[in-house]
């Protein structure tokens, strides 16, 4: 059996000491705000103990804004009330950790390490199916994300786009499958000829504005259908980032029948969206590469879709749930 380390130690990365953003200078700023309201955000998200300042965590929180238009539709003009509110309900904290991560700084780097190392070569050995290749993985992740690639002299990471909507291990989760998935097309692209059914052109890169269309529609229908005790496994596991111990606990069963129920779960979803992608008139392959989109793609609220009124314990539960000194995993 191949094993992988998975402790924050294992990885080492030169660390600048000192670096300016040429991508912060042109930003957006928070002019239309109060500056004590800035200050509140900013002290909110800890952002002096990641060593980014009051202006850049300012240029980061207007970028996002104008990107979502404060949380409102397009054609709605925000007012402060309304912008406040919307900078308020994000994760403030993980908001500055990311984007002093994205501008190089090393106390922000390594407690990235210390907090999200650990969960993501899991994630990643879970993933890959092989501790060996999750390693790798996670490895070439953290590299992307550190920022390794310049472009005219300006480090270019994907955490300068994570946007506090959401939580950023669940950001991090999205990005390591799609990077996974990359890996597998590029890998399925380069087999020899003679390993493919027919010769057909190189799929695009990412699936077209029709079949994330579909794939939206897909999603709905299947997860509408769901019991809401799969609705609440789902939510709780991949949204809420609830461990399976914390999922088992709440459920009165097993952490071996959440995973269990998981992986069945999780199994059947995508046999279904295939089945209800290639019934919506995609062939097999367009099916399989709309199941590969960015999720960030989509616009779907998946909360709103699985949410359910209350968590009803499993029907197949065997055994009594465990305590905290069962040692079960």
């Amino acid at each position: 059996m191949d094993t992988a380390s998975s402790q924050p130690g294992d990885l080492v990365l030169p660390l600048p000491t000192a670096q300016s953003s040429t991508a912060a200078s042109s930003a957006p700023r928070l002019s239309s705000l109060p500056l004590g309201l800035i200050q509140d955000l900013w002290l909110a998200a800890e952002a002096e103990t990641c060593s980014l300042t009051l202006e850049e965590f300012s240029v980061a929180l207007a970028a996002v804004g104008a990107k979502f238009n404060h949380g409102l539709p397009s054609a709605t003009s925000p007012d402060s009330a309304q912008k406040a509110a919307f900078f308020h309900s994000l994760h403030l904290p993980e908001l500055a950790l990311a984007h002093a991560c994205a501008l190089g700084r090393e106390v922000a780097w390594q407690r990235f390490l210390g907090l999200y190392r650990a969960s993501l070569t899991q994630a990643a050995i879970a993933i890959a199916g092989s501790a060996t290749l999750g390693h790798d993985l996670a490895e070439s992740l953290y590299a992307e994300l550190y920022g390794l690639r310049q472009v005219d002299g300006v480090r270019q990471s994907p955490l300068a786009s994570y946007s506090g909507r959401g939580s950023l291990l669940g950001w991090l989760r999205t990005t390591l499958a799609q990077r996974h998935v990359d890996h597998h097309r590029r890998t399925y692209r380069e087999a020899p000829l003679d390993t493919l059914d027919s010769p057909a052109r190189e799929p695009d890169p990412s699936p077209v504005p029709a079949e994330l269309a579909h794939l939206t529609h897909a999603i709905a229908r299947v997860l509408q259908a769901l019991p809401a005790e799969d609705r609440f496994l789902l939510a709780a596991y991949f949204l809420d980032c609830q461990t399976l111990l914390q999922i088992a606990r709440i459920l009165h069963v097993h952490e071996a029948t959440i995973s269990r129920r998981l992986k069945r779960l999780v199994a059947d979803l995508r046999k279904q969206l295939l089945d209800n992608l290639q019934s919506g008139g995609l062939s097999r392959r367009a099916a399989e590469e709309a199941l590969g989109a960015d999720p960030r793609d989509l616009e779907i609220n998946l909360r709103a879709l699985l949410q359910t009124s209350q968590s009803s314990s499993f029907s197949d539960k065997t055994a009594p749930a465990p305590t905290a000194t069962s040692g079960q995993s």
